[in-house]
């Protein structure tokens, strides 16, 4: 006997091929989504790298600020220590002025001449005093103005005076140290 199978048999259907605008739309994603990983990557990494620097950096500014204010300390040191130097040095050269001052000046009295007072501001000197006659008084300017080492002898004015039965002139003279 025949057999007719009315039953449809199912046939397996031929897989159609996909498209080539898909394949190549799916590489094109892929190689993109590749690039678009690699360069996030990379400039991920360039980032790290720029913020341990920028890190680095600030911590040698730190020291770089700490060493300025070293540089500055010791320049204040150095320029103190100048400063003194040079006081010493000048103190050192002006020492030897006020002995010769009273040097030159006792080797200029006469005798008949006291002196009262004498302000030494800077080079230049006040002298007050006594003497006996204004010959005297003349005589020891002109030994001042004789002895080299003064400079300026201004003889500012005598005056009369008595003590008692003596007659005496007080003078006010100004000199300047010439060395």
């Amino acid at each position: 006997m025949i057999k007719i199978n009315l039953i449809p048999v199912k046939r397996k259907k031929k897989a159609k091929p996909v498209p080539p605008f898909l394949i190549a739309a799916v590489l094109i994603l892929l190689v993109s989504g590749i690039g678009v990983l690699f360069a996030y990557k990379s400039i991920a990494a360039t980032v790290t790298d720029l913020e341990n620097q920028k890190k680095a950096n600030a911590e040698k500014l730190k020291e770089l600020e700490k060493k300025v204010a070293e540089v500055k300390n010791f320049e204040s040191l150095n320029q103190q220590v100048t400063q003194r130097k040079d006081i010493i040095k000048q103190l050192t050269e002006n020492q030897s002025i006020p002995v010769r001052t009273l040097d030159e000046m006792s080797t200029s009295l006469t005798d008949g001449i006291w002196i009262i007072s004498m302000n030494i501001t800077g080079k230049r000197i006040t002298i007050s005093g006594v003497g006996f006659s204004n010959t005297d008084i003349v005589t020891f300017v002109q030994n001042l103005k004789a002895s080299g080492f003064f400079d300026n002898v201004n003889l500012q004015g005598t005056s009369r005076q008595m003590k008692g039965t003596v007659e005496t002139y007080t003078f006010n003279l100004t000199v300047e140290v010439a060395a």
